[in-house]
């Protein structure tokens, strides 16, 4: 989740990508840089830099980019750790074509192996640079042998080069492309992440967000799937990958910036949840075929080790924690290998029996958090070999694990976490896909039903956002409430802690989760005609013994809320009950906490909270 930003017109380039970078830094914040076409030669000019951008700031100072034609980025890595050399734009080895990239290539090995072979020189670990040296490769031969054609002429060539690769590219991509011989164009396009264009007087911007230009125009074409457009100082035309022309009208945004930057949600935090769908299908892209090998291509862990594993441990803290939860579930019932779960901050004062045929899997949304380092210090001391589940690249905790699976979310701006724990959750199935494969606990073609399941996910989860208003309502009905108990079982027992976390995160609320079979061992004497009792009561094996937990505390006067599966159960009495699609119930915690994520937040908004910077807690933990 990048921010792309770009500028035809006439005006000096550099100032007006620099703002609008700042107006999308919340996108990614581990590096950026432009590149412009030089007013002085028709070359293509860069100037980049790991880290924030006040770091490209100092560069620009130290040596000025000039030109009106120019791209700009800010990133968020996936594929590569946060430095200059791996810093957008890239180029291809001339540096006669740019690009900037938001998404992820799924098939970028693939091609880079085949352009290697005809002689392109790679600098960085990215897989946004195939696309440098792909369209690279599409103008040399569109370009008939010895001319030289005017400027002019040769946008037609950059936007046939660029269609041409976008046609061996499989993944999610918005891309923007310069080519030092059509000095006055920018050829873009779009699938699965998003892209707009701005219009303005004698200029024409793009962007991945609507902020980074707003205070120069508020004429945008948002571009769909599977589009491109031709920027030019008069305007833009636009064309499907097939080359057809588009016909796209304009709309006036009527947002502030700062509802632009949060995609015109009230919050962050709400923006986040609803960016869930995308987080899942971005963690799972690409990593699922051919099902043996793409776990070592992922991370560099192979099936050999899976194979001789002995025990799995989890190691996480809060939000992560309640991830590893459902997957030790995952782990024990899908891939047969007995699994723990502890708290970071427990494990790493205890003695522990791991050895070297031990897998410790730490799980981490920022991987910087104290504890977690020093439970994965603590178990390498042991012997253990250690992999991070974590969302953000060259982060201690990757640095310190042997292997690395990333989670795909971009970055998290609201504290409570929420995207971020779905992405941990997709990866974490992900990871029990192939392990189960590995250790040959699933077949292939058990493997490849598993896979037909999980890939429905993110259409569940927008389903599950359907809830909206359902969980408003119920928020409005309980908003005065101080005290809360939600309850599950099996799979969603953890969630139960985690809606829990959340509400009490972000609305101050007194919240506990329990296994709802552990409600006659105490909590049951809490129930009263003030208590509100949330019950996930979705489709499962122990759907029964959850029904009869539900009547337990309905008996005793308790106010209910109830998350059930559509079609799934009558519950007379109750006003409030929120459904989700029925799914299989090993997958159902990933879609389960959605409508509870909404419940919470409704909440919190209702109360007057701060929503996205609740009182005394941090993003990340970096201290015991």
């Amino acid at each position: 989740m990048c921010g792309i930003v770009g500028y035809v017109g006439p005006k000096q380039a550099a100032p007006l990508l620099m703002e609008g970078l700042k107006r999308l830094e919340y996108r990614g914040y581990d590096s950026a840089g432009l590149a412009a076409i030089s007013t002085a030669g028709a070359a293509i000019e860069r100037r980049r830099a790991p880290g924030k951008l006040t770091n490209l700031e100092k560069v620009l100072a130290a040596s000025p980019l000039t030109g009106s034609v120019a791209l700009g980025h800010t990133r968020w890595a996936t594929h590569g750790k946060p430095s200059e050399v791996n810093s957008h734009p890239h180029t291809d080895e001339s540096g006669a074509v740019a690009v900037i990239h938001n998404g992820i290539i799924e098939n970028y090995l693939e091609i880079k192996d085949r352009l290697t072979a005809a002689g392109a020189k790679f600098e960085s670990e990215t897989d946004t640079e195939v696309l440098a040296h792909l369209v690279a490769q599409k103008l040399r031969r569109l370009q008939p042998p010895g001319a030289s054609p005017k400027p002019d002429l040769n946008e037609p060539l950059l936007f046939e080069a660029v269609r041409q690769a976008l046609g061996e590219v499989k993944g999610a991509y918005a891309i923007a492309v310069l080519w030092s011989k059509a000095p006055d164009t920018i050829v873009a396009a779009k699938t699965a992440s998003p892209l707009v264009i701005g219009l303005g007087e004698g200029e024409t911007f793009l962007a991945s967000d609507v902020p980074a230009f707003l205070a120069h125009t508020r004429k945008a074409v948002f571009l769909e799937d599977g589009e491109m457009a031709v920027l030019r100082r008069g305007g833009a035309t636009f064309f499907n990958l097939a080359g057809k022309r588009l016909d796209k009208a304009p709309i006036t945004i009527s947002w502030d910036r700062t509802m632009a930057e949060k995609g015109g949600y009230r919050h962050f935090m709400l923006k986040e949840i609803h960016e869930q769908p995308s987080s899942c299908e971005d963690t799972m892209r690409g990593r699922f075929f051919p099902l043996k090998g793409v776990l070592e291509r992922e991370c560099g862990m192979n099936a050999d080790l899976l194979k001789g594993t002995r025990t799995v441990q989890f190691v996480a803290c809060g939000t992560a924690y309640h991830a590893c939860l459902v997957a030790q579930y995952w782990m024990e019932t899908l891939v047969g290998v007995p699994a723990r779960v502890e708290t970071a901050s427990e494990f790493r004062y205890r003695e522990t029996t791991l050895g070297a045929d031990d897998l410790v899997i730490a799980v981490s949304q920022s991987g910087e958090t104290a504890d977690t380092l020093a439970a994965v210090k603590r178990a390498k001391e042991k012997g253990a070999k250690v992999l991070a589940v974590c969302n953000t690249v060259g982060s201690a905790l990757t640095r310190a694990a042997d292997w690395t699976l990333y989670t795909h979310c971009g970055p998290e701006l609201g504290v409570a976490s929420t995207k971020a724990f779905v992405g941990q959750l997709t990866a974490l199935a992900v990871l029990t896909l192939h392990a189960a494969v590995g250790r040959g606990a699933m077949s292939e073609a058990q493997g490849r039903a598993f896979v037909d399941e999980l890939v429905k996910v993110p259409g569940w989860i927008r389903a599950a956002l359907g809830q909206d208003k359902a969980a408003l309502a119920a928020a409005r009905r309980f908003s005065k409430a101080e005290h809360f108990l939600f309850i599950g079982r099996h799979v969603n027992y953890p969630i139960a802690l985690e809606a829990a976390l959340k509400l009490k995160e972000i609305s101050y609320v007194h919240a506990e989760g329990y296994a709802a079979g552990e409600l006659k061992h105490g909590p049951i004497a809490l129930i009263d005609s003030e208590m509100p009792v949330v019950v996930i009561a979705t489709q499962s094996r122990v759907l029964d013994k959850t029904l009869s937990s539900l009547e337990e505390v309905k008996a005793r006067g308790a106010r209910l809320i109830v998350l059930a599966t559509e079609g799934v159960g009558e519950f007379p009495g109750v006003e409030d009950v929120l459904r989700v699609p029925m799914m299989p119930e090993l997958l159902s915690p990933i879609v389960d906490i959605v409508p509870l994520q909404l419940l919470a937040y409704h909440m919190a908004d209702l109360r007057g909270c701060d929503v996205d910077q609740p009182r005394n807690l941090a993003k990340s933990v970096t201290v015991e």
